[in-house]
């Protein structure tokens, strides 16, 4: 793989095709964290349905079964499908608000649901951080620590080495569960991989909901996603059907359209049908 493109940046690019990685780096070295920004949801995502199963719950399980406190009638899978229907009314101003002590997440969680419905559950998909806000509360709660704990285990089986919230500065801890996370390449490979491995939990986030978005994941021809911070720009693809995934981590934040036609012709060849589209299009 060729980064010439990227020049004058800080990128890094890796494949897994049925676990055998090639990787390419040009301003960074390959193992450099980068901000992932909304990719972090897809390892928050992993997290709570993994956590969920070892209660013996599913994701229709009522939020409030797990956080009684919160007074409302939405599912788990409504909240990490997006199909919430919640007002978009905690803005990151108010998450930074709730200060940094380990109960800033079911007190984020409570201010987004005190925020009421704009839509009824289930009806339509619609991007807000807040639902990821509640999936914090229900992490943590679920695993009977701080949400970053809980995410800490599934971390560890995925032998992300080198994926953690360090350095914090900048970033409200309440919207960790969003956004918040630093990774590698090889670290988002080794991801991957590991929802390859885990059927079961794999066919439960890439499972079409509302607007054909999974558990953390938008669906199409693959699993695709892309996040967005100042100075970063992340995307990454997975296809179940082919064993195969993509990442690609770059220090600018306009450099998705560029971002996308790179991966775009890397899984061409797999699927047949441009993906640039699907990825920069998508609301992150």
């Amino acid at each position: 793989m060729e980064l010439g493109g990227f020049a004058g940046l800080g990128a890094v690019v890796g494949v897994s095709d049925r676990g055998r990685r090639e990787v390419a780096a040009t301003g960074v070295e390959v193992g450099t964290p980068l901000r992932i920004a909304s990719l972090t949801k897809t390892v928050t995502a992993a997290a709570t349905v993994r956590a969920l199963s070892g209660k013996g719950f599913g994701v229709d399980t009522a939020v409030a079964e797990v956080l009684p406190e919160l007074e409302t009638q939405l599912t788990i899978g409504q909240v990490l499908s997006q199909s919430s229907g919640l007002r978009q009314t905690v803005s990151a101003l108010d998450a930074a608000g709730l200060g940094e002590g380990d109960d800033v997440f079911g007190r984020a969680a409570q201010l987004v649901v005190a925020g009421g419905q704009e839509y009824p559950p289930g009806e339509r998909w619609a991007y807000y951080n807040g639902n990821y806000f509640i999936a914090g509360a229900l992490l943590a709660r679920l695993t009977g620590g701080t949400f970053e704990d809980g995410l800490g285990e599934l971390i560890a089986a995925a032998g992300m080495n080198d994926t953690g919230f360090e350095p914090a500065e900048g970033y409200p801890r309440a919207r960790r569960p969003s956004g918040g996370l630093w990774s590698t390449v090889p670290d988002l490979l080794g991801f991957c991989e590991f929802l390859l491995q885990d059927k079961a939990l794999l066919a439960e986030i890439s499972r079409p909901r509302v607007a054909n978005y999974g558990l953390g994941w938008a669906v199409g021809p693959m699993l695709y996603l892309n996040g967005r911070l100042d100075g970063y720009r992340a995307a990454m693809l997975l296809s179940p059907e082919h064993e195969w995934a993509a990442v690609m981590l770059v220090s600018d934040t306009d450099a998705l359209p560029a971002i996308a036609q790179y991966l775009d012709q890397l899984q061409r060849p797999l699927t047949g049908v441009p993906m640039a589209g699907l990825i920069n299009d998508f609301a992150a």
